[in-house]
């Protein structure tokens, strides 16, 4: 399975790794569960519907941060793109719970894949 990210993303990781000083340790967790899973498993990780596109996109909503000590409810989410036929798994993006209400960046999904 290979791993990359967008650009958004790392700036994204960038600006919450300065809040958040365990998320390279927190994100590679992620990744090893994600060889293991990488449709995920749900309440933790489902699928966003209703994009319109081929392409998988999964958000994991129980991402454990392990300097915010709240274990799985950190308030953390991930959204990542699954691609069977590549093995490959992308990251969109990843934000705070406090933007939750908008959900994710749709524009930025579509502007990736179709």
């Amino acid at each position: 399975m290979e791993f990359s990210t967008l650009p958004e993303f790392d700036s994204d990781f960038k600006y919450l790794l300065k809040k958040y000083r365990s998320l390279k340790e927190d994100l590679e967790v992620l990744k090893a569960v994600l060889l293991k899973y990488p449709r995920g498993y749900e309440p933790f990780v489902f699928r966003i519907q209703g994009l319109g596109i081929e392409t998988e996109i999964y958000k994991v909503k129980n991402f454990r941060c392990k300097a915010l000590n709240r274990g799985s409810r950190s308030g953390i989410r991930v959204i990542y793109a699954y691609s069977e036929l590549e093995q490959k798994i992308e990251f969109v993006e990843m934000y705070y719970k406090e933007k939750d209400n908008v959900d994710c960046n749709k524009e930025r999904i579509l502007k990736y894949y179709k």
